[in-house]
């Protein structure tokens, strides 16, 4: 989960991952310092607790039935001891905090989600699995963040939701929002100017019998 840690400054950069999946439970995740108890050697000493106490000497004729021998060691043996830290059993401490978790609301699994950063290309358009999605033309250039959830494919640029189109089944499609394209030459399927020409000069003018005389005659 970590990419870099600098020991000195005690500088840490997250995985993308993980920075994506904090989004969009809404938490801050903390890096917990090397072999410091009151932090990261409490979460290891959790693992030993289970390898030793759930898992050694056993056998399980599938991995189902592993499954199934933690469910019932975790409901009947590690919930209901009385825990070194807390002094008190884990099943009695979650029923007094449960009360401050916060719903999920219906949200999907994080693992449905999908969070890409697509550069918007000269076409006012983001590329995602051969298909290419619409933008705001003023966005070209720019970096953005595509999330695909729910069979949506939402983009964002500085924290603001730019574009919302369906997901598209097909390959190669190009699916368009025309207010994305408001202002740029063609957009409606003709070409659109910002202001019109200037009328040309008068000697631009002159009937056409004019220079075939010049040149010699008509083609």
């Amino acid at each position: 989960m970590v990419e870099h840690h600098d020991a000195a400054t005690r500088e840490v950069r997250f995985n993308a991952k993980l920075h994506a999946f904090a989004r969009y439970w809404g938490f801050t995740p903390r890096a917990c310092a090397p072999y410091r108890a009151r932090t990261k050697g409490k979460d290891e000493r959790g693992v030993g607790y289970v390898k030793k106490n759930a898992v050694a000497g056993r056998r399980f004729a599938s991995w189902a039935a592993f499954e199934a021998h933690l469910e019932q060691w975790t409901r009947e043996v590690a919930d209901q001891r009385l825990h070194g830290t807390t002094g008190e059993a884990p099943a009695l401490r979650f029923a007094k905090e449960a009360g401050v978790l916060r719903a999920l609301g219906g949200r999907a699994p994080f693992g449905q989600l999908r969070d890409l950063v697509r550069k918007v290309q000269a076409d006012c358009a983001v590329d995602l699995d051969t298909n290419s999605y619409s933008v705001p033309w003023r966005l070209i250039g720019e970096s953005v963040q595509v999330v695909v959830l729910g069979g949506r494919v939402i983009v964002r640029h500085a924290g603001q939701v730019v574009a919302d189109h369906p997901v598209c089944d097909g390959r190669r499609q190009r699916i368009i929002d025309r207010a994305h394209l408001a202002g740029v030459a063609g957009a409606t399927g003709t070409v659109r100017l910002s202001r019109p020409l200037p009328a040309p000069p008068p000697d631009l003018l002159r009937p056409l019998a004019e220079y075939e005389a010049v040149t010699g005659g008509g083609w």
